[in-house]
């Protein structure tokens, strides 16, 4: 098993007054030789985005981007034509595919909105964009894996889809549960990172937004110290 831990207080952090975001990779003005990425997974970043805000509208190719929202409500629209908002516990996915353009607005003009944003290399590049997105209750994951993100060439029923052979899930443990997180495709990586809580994986412990990555193994042993919460990104290494 190789593992490596990333610190939450080791992620690059960038304030421009109305968004405050944590890279866990090499992002924008934030440069790391060490973390460029993790197998497929190419950006995580950990946004707050302040009332009557946003990103205006730019472009984005060959790449699969997942939304996640934490608190608040995130506003989309795209060149396809898609105007959504997203909200808590609901996880968007879009497909850049050839390629498109998008904006994300704070939908309240007072409260800010806090979210995960994914992006993770496609198998194949020029595909015809696409968009989805679906709401995942926090109370179905109370001690119980939760996967919001699936392989198109395995397309779960209760989850969404991307081109990549990668899988992202959630999991609320309660204080002193164990888990154990079985890789689903042999060869894959998994970086597991902690929202919220403290637990032990594989020996290490993990606080708010500490991360560990995981590879050359089958499986992940988790011990929680508090109630915690979870996300797995588990992606291909290549």
């Amino acid at each position: 098993m190789k593992t490596e831990l990333h610190p939450a207080s080791a992620r690059g952090h960038t304030s421009h007054g109305w968004l405050n975001t944590y890279h866990s990779f090499s992002f924008a003005t934030y440069f790391n030789p060490a973390h460029e990425q993790f197998g497929c997974l190419r950006v995580l970043n950990d946004d707050t985005v302040s009332g009557g805000t946003g990103f205006d509208l730019h472009p984005h190719n060959n790449m699969e981007i997942i939304t996640i929202v934490l608190e608040g409500a995130l506003e989309h629209r795209d060149s396809m034509g898609n105007v959504q908002v997203i909200g808590p516990g609901e996880v968007q996915v879009m497909s850049a595919g050839t390629g498109l353009n998008h904006a994300e607005y704070n939908h309240s003009k007072t409260d800010e909105v806090r979210l995960f944003q994914l992006w993770i290399f496609p198998r194949i590049k020029g595909l015809k964009p696409r968009y989805d997105q679906r709401l995942f209750p926090d109370q179905d994951i109370k001690n119980r894996l939760l996967t919001l993100v699936a392989p198109d060439s395995n397309q779960l029923e209760d989850a969404l889809w991307i081109h990549q052979d990668a899988y992202i899930s959630k999991i609320n443990l309660s204080k002193d549960s164990s888990f154990e997180y079985n890789l689903k495709i042999a060869g894959n990586g998994v970086f597991l990172f902690m929202i919220e809580g403290k637990s032990t994986v594989e020996e290490n412990q993990l606080n708010r937004r500490d991360a560990i990555a995981v590879s050359e193994t089958e499986s992940v042993k988790i011990k929680s110290i508090d109630d915690s919460k979870l996300m797995f990104i588990e992606v291909p290494m290549r």
